[in-house]
């Protein structure tokens, strides 16, 4: 069964690695997104951290099996096809905004003591 995720990954810590885990146990294949720094820049996002340097750290995760770039919102349609994706996850605070794909929708509960913008407010 294959499983696709995605996010920024800026600042990656241990509540990225347990939603990477946790989707993981769901299949037996995980592929990653990883917002591109243009998209990032439409969605007024501000990264600490380049694309490159965030895909690393996403492959270099052992439940990762492919890290693909994501450029848009409506490319999710086309990577369910492409890579015959069952089950998508996402963090609890997208909840109900991804129901409309044609897969399982999976809303992980979120890592509560922990999150990339705690960390940016104290860098």
């Amino acid at each position: 069964m294959n499983i696709i995720t995605y996010g920024t990954f800026d600042t990656f810590h241990y509540g990225h690695l347990e939603i990477l885990k946790r989707s993981k146990k769901l299949g037996s294949r995980l592929i990653v997104a990883v917002s591109t720094d243009e998209f990032n820049s439409v969605k007024g996002k501000v990264t600490r951290f380049p694309y490159e340097k965030r895909v690393e750290w996403v492959k270099s995760i052992t439940y990762v099996d492919l890290v693909i770039p994501e450029y848009n919102w409506e490319q999710k349609k086309s990577d369910i096809i492409e890579h015959d994706i069952q089950i998508l996850t996402m963090g609890d605070d997208w909840k109900g905004k991804f129901d409309y794909l044609n897969c399982k929708v999976i809303y992980l509960e979120r890592t509560p003591e922990i999150s990339s913008t705690i960390i940016k407010s104290v860098i």
